[in-house]
């Protein structure tokens, strides 16, 4: 059963909680088993038939994308998000970046499920070109909607000059979570140490280039 062949997955109360039910239970199997998990054991650990996984998302491929996506911006969630809105009030706009910078890359070096799954992408991204697709179709801000806001806002308000958001969030995310990824990659973490240099010094870069004189 292909993805073009589901044209309306299941809506409503019970159906989302079904569905919400099938994404933990594909997430939790996908990292304990790998990609080739079958969808008979996925349908069996969410207490549901494996005729209502087709009908929510119509192919392995399309799940594990699905677990994908909505595990992305967990980091950014609670307490990282909240310090991501409150940079619209901040006086010391620095001081804020880093207080917020840190509370995300902690969230980011914590969550070793996130890690594990962007690790699992990592090896089965050959199996299907689906999940590349769908996160070039939403877009950088797509993906990371509260970093993005954060951004804009600061631009609204004249505190940072932002002529490209789509490379201002990937500079941002370059500078300050990109490094902890690539090392959890190897199966190694940066110590607290250089972790709190590189946020001063990747919020003050970013400062330099998009700041303005009363940043």
């Amino acid at each position: 059963m292909s993805v073009d062949s589901v044209k309306r997955p299941p809506s409503g109360p019970r159906a989302e909680l079904k569905r919400q039910a099938i994404l933990r239970a594909a997430r939790e199997l996908f990292l304990r088993e790998g990609f080739g998990v079958g969808m008979d054991s996925i349908a069996a650990e969410a207490g549901v038939s494996k005729v209502t996984v087709y009908n929510h998302f119509g192919s392995k491929e399309a799940l594990f994308t699905s677990v994908i996506t909505s595990a992305l911006d967990e980091p950014l969630a609670g307490e990282s998000s909240a310090a991501l809105e409150g940079l619209a009030d901040a006086g010391d706009l620095r001081a804020a970046l880093v207080e917020a910078a840190r509370t995300w890359v902690h969230a980011v070096r914590a969550n070793h499920e996130v890690t594990a799954l962007r690790n699992l992408v990592a090896a089965e991204l050959h199996r299907f070109p689906e999940l590349g697709e769908a996160w070039r179709h939403r877009g950088t801000e797509g993906h990371h909607p509260a970093v993005a806001g954060a951004l804009r806002t600061l631009a609204d308000q004249g505190r940072l000059v932002i002529p490209d958001l789509q490379v201002a969030v990937i500079q941002f995310y370059g500078l300050l979570v990109f490094p902890h990824m690539v090392f959890s990659s190897y199966g190694t973490q940066i110590d607290e140490d250089l972790t709190d240099r590189l946020i001063t010094g990747g919020v003050d870069m970013f400062l330099a280039h998009y700041g303005t004189q009363s940043t």
